[in-house]
């Protein structure tokens, strides 16, 4: 585990080739077993996988960035699969869909994917165009909140530098 925790790193340079649907299926499974509090479970998870909605999902999320991606640009780096994870609004949502979204970037390092967090998920389905295109779930947005995104997929290049840790970040007495 320490392995994956260690080389786990957010990449943003994606192939178009699929993900095998057993490596999705691990990945959700990691977020569904995330801890909760109180396990209440409030954690939702939607993969989009079919690329007319993953397209659709990328421009409400550039759109709903305010500018800070020119036209065209992909939030998502190409990845082909992308995971949204809401939560059931209460006290607690926005830790137990982190920690989901943390398992499961642990396990796409574990299943030989690449993978990185993207924000602006709140927006996405506050926004009139995110709550009509994710109406297939049958959720009534107004009872989540956004936590995230998960983005994976095969890297394109993807040779990252070893994680530096910064100091003073720990102590015990």
């Amino acid at each position: 585990m320490l392995d994956a925790i260690k080389n786990r790193r957010a990449c943003r340079d994606f192939s178009s080739k699929a993900v095998e649907q057993s490596k999705i299926d691990e990945i959700v499974k990691a977020g569904l077993a995330a801890p909760s509090g109180m396990n209440r479970q409030t954690s939702v998870i939607i993969v989009i996988k079919d690329k007319k909605t993953r397209d659709q999902l990328m421009k409400i999320n550039r759109d709903v960035a305010g500018g800070r991606f020119p036209e065209g640009m992909d939030p998502f780096y190409g990845a082909p699969v992308i995971i949204l994870v809401v939560a059931n609004k209460d006290g607690l949502s926005m830790h137990d869909g982190c920690a989901s979204i943390e398992n499961m970037l642990l396990e796409a390092t574990n299943q030989g994917l690449a993978s990185c967090w993207i924000h602006r998920a709140e927006e996405e389905i506050r926004s009139k165009e995110g709550q009509e295109l994710l109406s297939f779930t049958g959720l009534n947005f107004d009872d989540y909140i956004g936590v995230g995104h998960v983005i994976l997929g095969y890297p394109n290049k993807f040779n990252p530098a070893p994680k530096v840790i910064k100091d003073n970040r720990y102590f015990q007495k």
